[in-house]
């Protein structure tokens, strides 16, 4: 055993698309900045599904349940809530609890739309939000060969996973 604890922490959100019909805007919030889409993600907040699974991967390593518990959808006050103040809350739970990010790790689930132009500044933009280096960060994204409701750009899911260490 070290002196410095380790935990980890895993998150999985998903979001579906928007029906045509529904389409008010031609952007989705991912990672924290504006990524242009054929059609918006349904959530209750903002919908960045990227940031909700990060909020659920620093949630689980200190214990402290989901992001549904801390911000549920049934709560007006959360409606159209910008995801990177909800995850500035969370990274204070963490950081209350003694802990700091050690790394994060995500991977986008997504046919559309193409994200590798967004990577560098969705890294940039949580680690500015979580106040650490970027080189903490990591996003990456990939498609499922067309398979399933994501291969049918049904919607877009995300893994999270991080590591934070004890440091008080």
């Amino acid at each position: 055993m070290t002196d410095r604890m380790m935990r980890i922490g895993h998150g999985f959100d998903v979001h579906r698309f928007a029906e045509i019909s529904d389409v008010q805007t031609n952007m989705i919030t991912l990672g924290g900045i504006g990524i242009p889409s054929e059609r918006p993600l349904l959530a209750h907040s903002d919908g960045d599904v990227l940031l909700h699974a990060v909020c659920d991967a620093l949630l689980g390593a200190i214990a402290a349940g989901d992001i549904g518990r801390h911000f549920p959808d049934t709560d007006e006050r959360y409606k159209d809530a910008d995801s990177s103040e909800l995850l500035r809350h969370v990274y204070r739970l963490v950081r209350q609890k003694g802990y700091e990010l050690g790394n994060l790790d995500v991977t986008v689930i997504a046919q559309t739309p193409r994200l590798s132009p967004y990577i560098d500044t969705m890294c940039e933009s949580i680690a500015t939000t979580l106040e650490v280096a970027t080189e903490c960060i990591n996003v990456k994204a990939t498609t499922t060969e067309t398979l399933g409701y994501i291969g049918r750009r049904e919607g877009i899911a995300v893994h999270s996973v991080v590591i934070v260490y004890k440091t008080s």
